[in-house]
């Protein structure tokens, strides 16, 4: 029986294995779809689907820089045990190095990794290590030169938090000082021109509320609005921000000091934004029991 991709695809939905384990499987078994599942499982390929629905917030960011771009990647697993291992490591960073040459995180998917495609690579890792994990997103930066730094570092080159910052002029010294402040502060955009209108707009209307409360007259209350806004851009963007090793500075003054201008930033945070749902083993069992 011709084993066509269609197959090939039907058999990698339904079991979750890599493409070339699922074609494998089905030329081993003449095509017949329930025993190139049985193939899988005896394999232990099949594994990945079951983990799929489990909640990865764990893993590594791993940043790479190469002359004047630079990558950071974030790879998820469910624990921080499956985040120490070496061979989950030395993927993420394999998967990182591939990043520099896509755009995003789709095309990542499918780009080669050692004659698989990164998702297919993710996919057999699942079912070696027997935990659910996701490449969630990745961010590229260019400039004159970029600097990157990793915050608890697990490893050169990847740790939970990662941070790339691109650069004109000045040295790597004041470039990694401004990563080391980005990843402790984590600032909302690079100057105010970067925020987002919807956030700048919805912190003006919780500033107006509070005010309001005061019971002050409107004119008075316009003049509060204006001086919280301009300290919510101050405390919310990098160029504003007191810097963490100088703050008699903004980061901008101290970069200008160091000959240089910040041109632009990346910071990923593993689990950033992922809700967790933690499970209520007791609850479940005294429901169960009710009825």
């Amino acid at each position: 029986m011709a084993i066509t991709a269609a197959l090939v695809k039907e058999l990698r939905d339904a079991t979750g294995a890599g493409m070339m384990d699922a074609k494998k499987a089905l030329t081993e078994t003449n095509g017949d779809m329930e025993a190139a599942v049985d193939w899988l499982r005896t394999k232990g390929l099949a594994k990945a689907a079951k983990k799929s629905g489990r909640t990865a917030a764990e893993g590594l960011v791993a940043v790479v820089v190469e002359g004047g771009k630079g990558v950071a990647v974030e790879v998820n697993a469910e624990t921080d045990f499956v985040a120490k291992n070496a061979e989950f490591q030395e993927m993420v960073g394999e998967i990182a190095k591939a990043a520099l040459n896509v755009d995003d995180v789709e095309a990542l998917k499918a780009a080669d990794l050692g004659g698989k495609t990164v998702a297919d690579t993710l996919t057999d890792k699942i079912a070696k290590i027997g935990e659910n994990m996701s490449l969630r997103r990745m961010a590229k930066i260019e400039g004159d030169s970029v600097v990157s730094y990793v915050h608890n570092a697990a490893n050169p080159g990847m740790g939970k938090i990662g941070v790339l910052v691109a650069l004109s002029g000045g040295d790597e010294a004041i470039g990694k000082q401004i990563a080391m402040h980005i990843a402790a502060v984590n600032p909302a955009a690079l100057s105010e021109a970067d925020l987002d209108p919807a956030v700048v707009e919805k912190e003006k209307q919780v500033q107006m509320d509070i005010a309001r409360e005061s019971g002050k007259p409107e004119q008075v209350i316009e003049k509060m609005i204006e001086g919280r806004m301009k300290k919510f851009v101050a405390e919310s963007t990098l160029l504003n921000q007191q810097f963490v090793v100088n703050p008699d500075l903004t980061v901008e003054a101290a970069a200008k000091e160091a000959g240089a201008t910040i041109t632009g930033f990346v910071r990923l945070e593993v689990g950033e934004g992922i809700v967790v749902e933690k499970e209520d083993f007791a609850a479940e069992v005294a429901k169960a029991a009710q009825g």
